[in-house]
């Protein structure tokens, strides 16, 4: 049922017994709380505990509910905002459906761009530059939605966000894709909306994510509101605090390694590239790039929003015609030399957010690991008994194959992620491209997916090409770095040897 107005205005939001269910599965059990002029909520839980439930309903995105969710006229008539992957998963899907780029004479289209977003936005011009500005976005006014960068898009997120004055505004995991300078801004800017009376909801993962000037926070687990109070309060609960951290987990012997038919035999780099260099439109995105990724390697690739990682990845994998004409082998071969999309994409495995927003809904769990094998976005073909029980050997190393008959968008963007990484694995290839894979997971989570890549690493064939925003959280097995660094108007790479840290079995 949509939001009624309160008669009494007591708070400026209530929730009262409110539930959900989706596809006969309890996803809120009996939520009940309220924001009254003054506070600001975070919504604390891990990966599937609800909060992205919650927000939808909050958002008006869900109607689906029982009980009862109240709003004062004030918050009712300026409207809730959210900022979050649903939301650019939205916006993305939108601007591939009106791409018209294969009837352009370049056969480039920058579709909507950032200005053209914001600007559609009723707001004095001064006030926009100005939040614009605050937000760091000002440089990619001009770049359309497609091509800015996951991290990018949070802040055109917030950015339009803030511009529509609402009377609410949800932030989902809001530092996500944000690299470290941005995080640092982020959380800066954060404070100043608290300060500045904004009512938030902001939801998170584990305490260290709470804002510091946050007054009240409840705990979701498992659909249920565990526990809810002031904030110091509920930080000093040992036992509140303790349900966000989970036991280690130990993997098991991984399965066979598949026959890869297509490899041929290597003796010089499994990738390389000299003097590469991207540009679109007026905008030069890399500059110069030499790297060289040989037999044994782990590369750790790194940069902040927007340095070009992504672009770096499009080429390598074929997804990109600024390949075509440079000096860019791939197992030896030189990009455009009769080699089709195909013939590059079984050797590699791949996850990202873009990979994950783009997947077919209401797929299962055991269909998405499957289509692993064909590197398609959904299942297409027919797959095999053998195929089948290899995809289920891998659900059970990461223990999550009680999902596999649960359909992939019921989830929670951290299981996601994992079961993206699973399906990259399935056809054992030569390469394992991770872009920023513990995006979207809680500490527990990103534990267990890093130490996976490890076991990956040490009792596979497979190499790891793992990308992120800094030096910090990343697997054990890295002995190769490469830093995007700025250089003129673009970015060009430093690339290094550095040590392996030692590999425990599992």
């Amino acid at each position: 049922m949509p939001p009624v107005k309160s008669k009494e205005e007591p708070s400026l939001l209530s929730l009262r017994d409110v539930s959900f269910s989706y596809r006969y599965k309890p996803a809120l059990k009996n939520i009940s709380f309220e924001i009254k002029a003054g506070e600001q909520w975070v919504c604390l839980g891990q990966n599937g505990a609800g909060k992205s439930s919650l927000a939808a309903i909050l958002s008006g995105r869900n109607t689906a509910y029982s009980g009862t969710y109240n709003l004062t006229p004030t918050i009712e008539e300026r409207g809730v905002q959210i900022v979050s992957f649903e939301e650019a998963r939205d916006l993305r899907s939108r601007e591939r459906k009106l791409d018209i780029s294969e009837f352009n004479e370049n056969a480039f289209d920058p579709g909507t761009t950032v200005r053209d977003l914001l600007r559609s936005i009723e707001i004095d011009p001064e006030e926009s530059l100005r939040w614009i500005t605050i937000i760091g976005i000002k440089h990619i006014l001009d770049r359309g939605i497609r091509f800015i960068s996951t991290g990018e898009m949070r802040k055109v997120l917030l950015a339009k966000a803030i511009l529509k004055k609402p009377g609410l505004i949800i932030l989902d995991n809001l530092m996500d894709g944000l690299d470290v300078v941005s995080q640092k801004s982020m959380r800066a800017l954060l404070e100043d909306l608290i300060d500045e009376k904004w009512c938030l909801l902001v939801l998170c993962r584990q305490p260290e994510d709470v804002p510091k000037k946050a007054t009240h926070i409840l705990i979701l687990e498992k659909g249920v509101l565990f526990k809810k109070g002031e904030r110091n309060l509920i930080l000093s609960d040992t036992y509140a605090t303790n349900l966000m951290r989970k036991p280690a987990l130990r993997f098991d012997r991984l399965p066979s390694t598949l026959n890869r038919k297509s490899l041929p035999p290597m003796t010089g780099p499994l990738l390389s590239l000299e003097s590469v260099s991207v540009r679109y439109g007026e905008v030069q995105v890399l500059k110069d790039i030499n790297w060289e990724f040989k037999s044994g390697q782990h590369c750790h690739i790194y940069g902040p929003n927007g340095c070009g990682k992504t672009t770096l990845l499009s080429l390598i994998l074929g997804d990109n015609q600024k390949a075509y004409g440079q000096n860019i082998r791939i197992f030896g071969k030189l990009r455009g030399s009769g080699e089709s999309i195909w013939d590059i994409k079984e050797k590699f495995g791949q996850v990202g957010t873009e990979l994950q927003l783009d997947f077919v809904r209401q797929m299962k769990t055991l269909e998405v690991v499957v289509s692993g094998f064909f590197d398609t976005i959904g299942l297409y073909k027919n797959h095999n008994d053998y195929q089948k029980r290899h995809a289920l050997e891998w659900l059970k190393i990461f223990q999550i194959q009680q999902f596999k008959n649960t359909a992939f968008d019921d989830l929670s963007f951290g299981i996601q992620r994992m079961i993206l990484i699973i399906r990259a694995m399935v056809k054992s290839p030569a390469i394992l491209v991770l872009d920023e894979p513990t995006l979207g997971m809680d500490s527990y989570n990103r534990k267990i997916v890093l130490e996976a890549i490890d076991h990956i690493a040490k009792n596979s064939q497979t190499q790891i090409i793992f990308i992120s925003h800094s030096l910090g959280e990343r697997p054990r097995c890295i002995n190769q770095e490469l830093h995007f660094k700025p250089s003129g108007n673009a970015y060009t790479i430093s690339v290094s040897e550095t040590a392996v840290q030692s590999l425990s079995s599992q």
